[in-house]
């Protein structure tokens, strides 16, 4: 009953922030509910804030006892939610697909259907010794990602 309580509120707040989303919600042992979100342009502490305050202040601490617990997608989370590729087009990314395939590369188009990586590989030459700098891509449906990560750089 409390889960489904602190769904509707969560929802009735995603309503009032669009540009936030849902990334996960979890309620645990002794109702300790864990949600964390994601935004087109980050979150912010008083996302959080407004996320939290806006279950905390509606439900009856005489009637559920609870904690929560709200948190963002840190920059080494897994991207879950197609939101969350295409705000990220234009960043290096890897993919490994469900049959173990990895890659990195720069996301270059993100919808809701597919997403789409480019790199530069050095291959052998199609005649003579040496090799050649070539352009691929890989595109894929987001049911064959098995998991997807940004690439953090530091300069």
């Amino acid at each position: 009953m409390l889960k489904e309580k602190v769904e509707e509120l969560l929802n009735a707040a995603f309503e009032e922030r669009p540009d936030l989303f849902l990334i996960d919600f979890k309620m645990g042992a002794g109702n300790e509910i864990k949600v964390v979100i994601d935004g087109d342009e980050g979150v912010k502490l008083s996302d959080c804030m407004f996320f939290s305050r806006a279950v905390e202040h509606n439900l009856d601490r005489e009637e559920y006892d609870f904690s929560i617990e709200v948190l963002s997608a840190g920059a080494s989370s897994p991207l879950s939610s197609s939101r969350q590729f295409i705000k990220n087009i234009g960043r290096d990314i890897q993919i490994v697909d469900r049959d173990k395939r990895t890659e990195t590369g720069l996301l270059t188009i993100a919808n809701d259907e597919v997403v789409t990586i480019t790199w530069k590989a050095r291959e052998p030459k199609p005649v003579g010794k040496g090799k050649v700098t070539v352009q691929k891509e890989w595109t894929l449906k987001y049911e064959d990602i098995k998991q997807a990560k940004v690439v953090i750089k530091f300069n």
